[in-house]
């Protein structure tokens, strides 16, 4: 019946979702975003693919996923908390494949939110797309760097200095 193969299919569905697997589709996933947020800022389309809800939902969605799986293994969630405790704990938490994709999530959806405030800061402040180019790709590998970079760049343009905005 209908019923049987929907159910068939979650099941195949689920068994396809590794962590491995998520891990890469996550990594190539976001490619293209980065990609539409770097070449064509202003367009509709990266108006309602980046700069809205839906990416960030979908990295949520993920994000559940895993914690809710971490779950159904047994792992222990409230060890996720001796991270802060040092450095020795996070490098134990992040030898659980969970643990390590949930906070690659974390790093993916917060760069991408951080590109695509630069990229709308930018054209706030009419910096030219080729001297956005660097920071946004520094942004991709390491947030914070990218973030200072655009920084200086809005410094001059902007030609005001301020800390917060």
């Amino acid at each position: 019946t209908i019923l049987q193969i929907q159910i068939y299919m979650l099941i195949q569905f689920k068994e396809y979702l590794t962590f491995e697997n998520i891990y890469l589709w996550i990594n190539f996933g976001v490619l293209p975003f980065w990609i539409i947020l770097i070449l064509i800022p202003n367009s509709k389309f990266t108006q309602i693919l980046v700069n809205s809800i839906i990416l960030p939902l979908i990295l949520s969605c993920t994000y559940v996923y895993v914690l809710y799986q971490s779950l159904l293994l047994d792992e222990p969630i409230i060890d996720i908390f001796k991270l802060y405790l040092s450095l020795e704990d996070l490098y134990s938490l992040f030898s659980v494949d969970q643990f390590l994709l949930i906070f690659w999530i974390h790093f993916v959806a917060i760069n991408l939110f951080l590109g695509s405030w630069v990229s709308r800061d930018g054209i706030k402040y009419n910096i030219p797309r080729k001297l956005i180019f660097l920071p946004l790709l520094i942004i991709y590998f390491s947030g914070p760097l990218g973030l200072v970079l655009y920084w200086l760049f809005r410094i001059f343009y902007a030609k005001k200095l301020g800390i917060h905005d």
